[in-house]
């Protein structure tokens, strides 16, 4: 596997005014080029009747990467090229935006053109909800009640999401792990159960994506 990196979680959208030019920001994971261009074909048709709609996209990260944008007729250079100079600078991959511009009424000039984009891309960084794309494994372990609540709390504790628990004769909770850290859990469980207790594989994903705790991540302006 790859250097991991961080992705967009979701699809997110921000909005930011300058000198009464509305710039609002759609951001998506894209995980292939055609994907990044329904993306934009979908966005700008959500805002047809805006003065622009200028796109950029990186598909893949770092020497990998396919990097895309356009000026959507901004003056050449003003505002493709700023939204995609901080996308780059994000540290993210597998990430499309549109800046959806209205026109105040107010020229911004080039300089603040390109301000005023960096600015909107900038925007939707500072909210992204973040994920990664990583192997992961799904387990299901059946546990006696008196354990429940300790085994969720072990399921937090090694950044495992509960996909559901069923309550019978024991519980059965059904959790998914990025694969790094099923080690870990695995050893905790049998450690609280005094080795009676062992998460059973039940599937496994080379590419899931899953959810960064906390919105901490740095980001460079």
């Amino acid at each position: 596997m790859g250097k991991r990196y961080h992705i967009p979680a979701r699809e997110t959208r921000t909005e930011i005014t300058v000198v009464n030019s509305r710039f609002i920001t759609t951001a998506a994971p894209v995980f292939t080029v055609d994907e990044a261009k329904a993306f934009i074909v979908r966005i700008k048709e959500e805002f047809a009747d805006a003065t622009h709609n200028v796109p950029a996209f990186l598909v893949g990260y770092g020497s990998s990467v396919i990097a895309h944008c356009s000026d959507d007729g901004e003056p050449s250079g003003t505002a493709g090229r700023p939204a995609l100079a901080v996308l780059k600078g994000s540290d993210l991959g597998d990430i499309a935006v549109v800046v959806t511009r209205y026109f105040g009424g107010t020229k911004l000039g080039t300089g603040g053109l390109v301000r005023a984009y960096s600015d909107a891309v900038r925007a939707i960084l500072e909210t992204l909800p973040l994920a990664e794309k990583v192997p992961t494994h799904t387990v299901m372990l059946a546990l006696p009640y008196k354990l429940f609540e300790r085994v969720r709390l072990l399921v937090a504790a090694h950044d495992g999401i509960i996909l559901d628990e069923d309550f019978a004769a024991d519980v059965t909770v059904t959790a998914r792990f990025t694969a790094e850290y099923l080690p870990e859990f695995q050893a905790a469980i049998r450690e609280l159960s005094s080795g009676t207790l062992e998460a059973e594989i039940v599937a496994s994903n080379e590419a899931t994506i899953m959810p960064v705790k906390g919105e901490g991540v740095k980001r460079e302006a």
